[in-house]
């Protein structure tokens, strides 16, 4: 579990557990965090995963990783690996890692079990026919001929099946429920399928694989799972799950909780169209930083603590909702502004040259490594004649309330000097690509002793010391706050941002960042969060933007 992390506030699922703790229906608290290792996880997952292993630790439990490998085609070691990694990242640890193979055998006797007591059959309908005869939500199903095959003729079947003498699709294994249920998943689910397919542990052992719906209660129970958390869509599958609890005869079931899911805006979290993307290269990769895999919000930037803030504050709900994007930004923002340490970094740069300035002089000037936490002490910057400034931070006809460089007008150098620009020199376009000025040495420190105010402060580095690098500016990927509402919206590609991403590759450094690794997390003053990306080398620097300073979003809302 998190370290020196307390998951105090109180939720219908801590009631929930308190009561039954207090009734005696359990005497410990044990969950479980059960993904399909068929992709990568994504930030809804974080949800989960601070529910499954932060309710363990509120009761001092335990909980388990275990993976849902019970459909072979679509699971990849890969994906187990990839699991893990988020897992440990967000700072939680599992008790065990385990399967839901690691339960074949027992899965396997518990479906034996359920035919002889006539509460499972061998149908022979296609998955169409089954889904035909299901009915609808206003009208009964309708039973299967092959329902009410003879014990010993089902236990034939579903050896035969379990030997491989039967095609993918030619015969499954249904509970016998009720095909007028009201519930649809009450009506004689399928709960073994034909897979003739290598798994990735059990290798050809099995060609017959259990449904999710089947495995679950049972994997839980075994493993001594007391309370299943969910999301809210297997609210409608719970009593299915208790019914297979029942028909085995459990001893000390356990129990299904359901809470909402987290749909954020702006987000697409279908392992299908993420998969698309990835595909089409429409992204570089799972861990795209535009992508709302953790992976791809670990490569950007993203702290594991700001995650798991955002997650707490959402809280547990019983009903879905859609969270906003820049909630998370704020939490991002909110620890990153506690931890990073500060830079001056310029991504449009034009040169500063200060005509009255010593030529080879250079000083070294002490500045704050984070304000905002006293501890981590100064770095020196050099500051020289020429330095690189944004090519915002001067305008030849500014207007009124523009108070940085201008001609005329002094500002402040952040830390250094009041500078008052003179002139410019453009290129044969038109475009600025330098600007001299004069500087006040008696400002040093950025303070004047005579007392006149600036309105001004703009960031620089030094020209001769400067560290080139990439910066990879990202946004949102989509324009529309539900991209995977088809029916509203169009096709998710059709909303597509096409400003998602801008790349810069004349960027300047301040000279203390020419050591940065991978991971390494920043604020550029006055340009925002910023994080050294997994690619970036010593030779090539490419740094992501994680979040601005402000959420521009709104504005434009």
């Amino acid at each position: 579990m998190a370290e020196n992390t307390e998951f105090v506030s109180t939720n219908f699922i801590h009631e929930a557990i308190n009561k039954d703790l207090q009734e005696g229906v359990y005497n410990r608290v044990q969950t479980r965090f059960p993904p399909e290792p068929n992709g990568y996880l994504h930030i809804g997952h974080a949800k989960a995963i601070c529910i499954d292993f932060g309710t363990a630790l509120k009761y001092h439990g335990i909980c388990n990783l275990r993976l849902d490998d019970t459909n072979p085609t679509k699971e990849d070691v890969e994906y187990v690996d990839a699991i893990k990694e988020d897992i440990k990242w967000l700072g939680f640890q599992w008790d065990k890692v385990l399967y839901a193979s690691d339960y074949f055998d027992d899965i396997y006797e518990c479906a034996i079990k359920l035919i002889k007591k006539g509460k499972a059959y061998v149908d022979d309908l296609s998955a169409d026919e089954i889904r035909q005869y299901r009915g609808t939500l206003k009208e009964p199903g309708k039973e299967s001929p092959y329902k009410n095959r003879s014990i010993e003729e089902n236990l034939d079947l579903f050896e035969r099946m379990t030997k491989g003498e039967f095609e993918n699709g030619e015969k499954v294994l249904r509970a016998k429920i009720d095909m007028a249920s009201p519930n649809l998943n009450m009506r004689d689910p399928v709960i073994y399928r034909i897979l003739h397919a290598s798994h990735h542990r059990t290798g050809d052992k099995w060609c017959v694989y259990p449904m999710y719906d089947f495995a679950h209660p049972i994997s839980d129970t075994i493993e001594g799972v007391t309370h299943s958390l969910c999301s809210l869509e297997f609210e409608d599958h719970r009593p299915l799950y208790d019914w297979v609890l029942k028909e085995l005869e459990f001893k000390e079931p356990s129990r299904q909780i359901e809470f909402a899911r987290m749909n954020l805006n702006y987000t697409l979290t279908s392992k299908r169209k993420c998969l698309k993307l990835v595909n089409d290269k429409i992204v570089s990769g799972w861990d795209d930083p535009r992508m709302g895999t953790l992976c791809g919000m670990r490569r950007r930037g993203y702290t594991p603590d700001a995650i798991r803030d955002f997650c707490e504050r959402i809280g547990v709900a019983k009903a879905n909702s859609v969270i906003e994007f820049s909630l998370l930004e704020y939490c991002v923002r909110e620890d990153l502004n506690k931890k990073a340490p500060r830079a001056m970094a310029v991504l449009r740069p034009i040169k500063l040259i200060i005509d009255n300035y010593p030529d080879d002089q250079i000083e070294k000037i002490e500045v704050e490594i984070n304000p905002e936490d006293p501890q981590a002490g100064t770095r020196t910057v050099e500051f020289s004649k020429v330095l690189y400034i944004e090519e915002d931070d001067f305008m030849e006809d500014a207007p009124k309330k523009y108070f940085r460089l201008t001609p005329g007008r002094e500002v402040r150098l952040k830390s250094a000097y009041y500078v008052t620009a003179n002139s410019c020199v453009k290129d044969e376009n038109g475009k600025v690509i330098e600007v001299h000025c004069t500087y006040d040495p008696e400002t040093r420190g950025g303070q004047s002793p005579d007392g006149r105010k600036v309105k001004g402060t703009i960031h620089w580095v030094s020209a001769k010391h400067a560290v080139d690098a990439q910066v990879r500016l990202y946004d949102r990927l989509f324009n529309v706050e539900n991209p995977s509402d088809e029916s509203k919206v169009g096709s998710f590609i059709e909303n597509l941002n096409p400003n998602s991403i801008e790349i810069l590759n004349n960027c300047k450094l301040e000279s203390n960042l020419k050591d940065v690794k991978p991971g390494d997390t920043f604020q550029f003053l006055r340009m925002g969060y910023f994080c050294v990306d997994t690619d970036s080398t010593s030779d090539n620097i490419i740094i992501n933007r994680t979040v601005a300073l402000k959420d521009s979003w709104a504005k434009i809302k």
